[in-house]
């Protein structure tokens, strides 16, 4: 197809929203329809301007999110030289996709620059934007931010009351067993109870009793849930330094900002002078939990480095992957999942068992058993539940792991996903072997589809409580 003569390439950008018109995927198609006329034409503004375009313009909106497939950029680049040695030479985009163009301008336009987290196996392999199923650690970053992490968090919420007496010494112990088995990043909150005093103890007894190079893998990733006052300067960096503090370090690794109620856009001055202390060297990597779309987006135009949104995210609870992904995929924010065994529902326990009659199956006896039942009730209910069991059940056994097993590779395949958190009842329980087991699973076409069928007969949870964290401001 020779081009045509004297008809350089011509790019037209559209500010703000999306544009609905659909580009063509085939030259030979979009090459046809210009032959049947004039292939360019001169557009005029009554003040003079004017641009020479070509009549069949290359549309590309299908650059703006998964449901197009994924786009490597070296391939759509050469793609585009393609269009415009054929002649078709005119480029439609808008700046909510400013991903390819540029493969140094910013995903999200204004102030919100953000380079996309990627993913590695660790030990100088080839960093790749989604990880691969043995790929244990993943780096979450955000312009010169940047934080490595365990694929799968050990979450200490269950110190925090309601699961059974943790005493400080076995609980330290188990922390250290965690690592030593590579499972080195664990996550917190400053109202988790007793969770920071105990990573400080155990970070201490890491800095006596083990090597440089196991200290350098131990990530702390705590949350900071403050009420919805005025967030001063003052007010910030005195809760900032209480967790410094308690986990006896310098610098927190992620801090994770929690805000109760959008109509207070105090979360804005909050997470402005937590950015402030980053750069203070206070704390390494800022991130977000149970926040919405919407607000993400407005945190990440307001230029605050997130890396990180932490949401919950399971089998049953696919919310994130509604709209939080597409634009954690433009930006390169990666998502945290919590919930993702639903407590342990998501296990063979729970198998074949009614708990709807009183004392006929497990006793849903902890506060995450009980808020995940009711999602499960939400979704579609304990019968639908069990068919879903059926389903991890029969996957489980063909790769000779557990149903948990199953279920958090499941979420660990999906769009943005960093990593994923499964609970630990330090010194009262462990479950080391099942977790590591999730790194060596790979589930094949046939698994993926099984379970998203399964998943799929539930109801949109969307539809019913919002979009991520909206179950925290109903």
């Amino acid at each position: 197809m020779a081009a045509a003569a004297g008809l350089s390439p011509r790019l037209v950008v559209t500010p703000g929203r999306r544009s609905h018109s659909h580009g063509r995927r085939r030259m030979c198609c979009a090459a046809a329809a210009a032959a049947q006329g004039e292939r360019k034409t001169t557009v005029r503004s009554k003040e003079g301007d004017a641009v020479e375009l070509c009549r069949v313009v290359n549309g590309m909106w299908q650059v703006s999110g998964p449901s197009w497939g994924r786009y490597e950029t070296p391939a759509a680049v050469d793609a585009m030289l393609r269009y415009a040695d054929g002649g078709l030479s005119t480029f439609d985009m808008a700046d909510i996709s400013r991903t390819l163009l540029s493969p140094a301008a910013p995903p999200v336009p204004r102030r919100g620059v953000v380079r996309p987290a990627r993913c590695s196996g660790g030990g100088g392999a080839a960093a790749v934007e989604t990880a691969a199923s043995g790929a244990k650690v993943c780096t979450v970053s955000n312009r010169g931010d940047s934080l490595a992490i365990c694929r799968v968090l050990n979450g200490m919420w269950q110190t925090s009351g309601g699961w059974g007496r943790i005493d400080r010494d076995a609980a330290v112990d188990a922390m250290l067993a965690y690592a030593d088995a590579g499972l080195s990043t664990f996550d917190m909150a400053d109202h988790y109870g007793p969770a920071e005093d105990l990573y400080g103890l155990f970070i201490n007894r890491v800095r006596r009793e083990r090597p440089p190079e196991l200290l350098e893998e131990i990530k702390g990733l705590t949350k900071w849930v403050p009420p919805p006052v005025k967030m001063t300067r003052s007010y910030v960096e005195d809760n900032i330094n209480r967790s410094r503090k308690r986990m006896d370090v310098s610098a927190l690794d992620m801090l994770q900002f929690h805000w109760w109620d959008y109509a207070n856009p105090g979360y804005l001055d909050a997470l402005k002078h937590i950015t402030d202390l980053k750069e203070e060297g206070k704390i390494k990597t800022v991130a977000l939990t149970n926040f919405d779309t919407d607000r993400l987006q407005i945190i990440l135009e307001n230029g605050i480095p997130i890396v990180s949104n932490q949401v919950q995210h399971s089998i049953v609870d696919m919310r994130p992957q509604r709209r939080m992904a597409e634009l954690c995929q433009l930006t390169g924010v990666k998502l945290i999942t919590y919930g993702t065994v639903m407590g342990g529902l998501l296990s063979e326990k729970f198998l074949d068992t009614n708990v709807s009659i009183p004392f006929a199956g497990p006793p849903l006896n902890t506060p995450s058993l009980q808020k995940y039942k009711r999602m499960v009730d939400a979704w579609g209910g304990w019968s639908l539940f069990q068919a879903l069991l059926q389903t991890l059940k029969k996957v489980s056994l063909k790769h000779g792991v557990s149903i948990s097993t199953v279920a958090v590779r499941y979420i660990l395949n999906q769009t943005s996903v960093a990593g994923s958190m499964v609970g630990v009842r330090l010194g009262l329980s462990e479950h080391i072997k099942d977790t590591n087991a999730i790194f060596s699973l790979e589930l094949d076409e046939e698994d993926m589809n099984s379970i998203t069928e399964a998943s799929n007969k539930g109801r949109n949870l969307m539809d019913i409580i919002g979009d991520c964290g909206d179950e925290y401001r109903a």
